[in-house]
């Protein structure tokens, strides 16, 4: 499958702008970690855009998040190494992140939503007019978007990757793709 067919079965799926964004933002991240670590980087940009896929048909069961797109996934043919990532991106089915792509993952998911909120709090509202330290000083700020849970981000650990330097990862993904994430 081409981005074009991730995309139109991510539309498919799911309505909210906002969200697809979202998992456009963690393609991108997860592409970039995945050219850092000399990685799958087609394989690893599928996990990240598809990694919400049925976010809202969750919304009432967040319990089931994760599990249902990893069936859907599983159904439309994906690789098992992303259908497991999909699965255990969810802190609630406290399954093991046995491989690169499960804490990649894990640990992206919630990165992207602090770095949009820092972008949003600057005068600019623009990625671009941010950087590494300012995102680090959001991320030390506990009241500041208290969804971007610090501890799931803090597990780019397992990958060997300073908070600093995944930080600076992300960030520059997200830039480089400022356009298509409207900031």
């Amino acid at each position: 499958m081409s981005r074009e067919d991730h995309l139109k079965l991510v539309k498919k799926h799911v309505q909210n702008k906002n969200l697809i964004k979202h998992m456009i933002a963690t393609e991108k991240v997860l592409e970039e970690l995945a050219h850092y670590f000399n990685e799958d980087r087609e394989k690893w940009a599928a996990a990240g855009l598809l990694h919400d896929i049925d976010y809202d048909s969750t919304a009432e069961n967040p319990h089931m998040h994760g599990l249902i797109g990893a069936d859907i996934l599983e159904k439309e043919g994906f690789d098992d190494q992303v259908v497991y990532a999909v699965k255990a991106h969810n802190p609630a089915h406290k399954l093991q992140r046995n491989s690169n792509l499960d804490k990649a993952l894990y640990c992206t998911d919630p990165i992207t939503g602090l770095i949009v909120a820092s972008a949003l709090i600057h005068p600019e509202k623009k990625l671009n007019s941010i950087d590494d330290e300012f995102v680090l000083k959001r991320f030390k700020e506990k009241q500041f978007a208290k969804g971007a849970n610090r501890h799931q981000i803090s597990a780019c650990s397992e990958l060997g990757l300073s908070l600093e330097r995944f930080i600076s990862l992300a960030l520059n993904a997200m830039q480089k793709n400022h356009k298509e994430l409207g900031l």
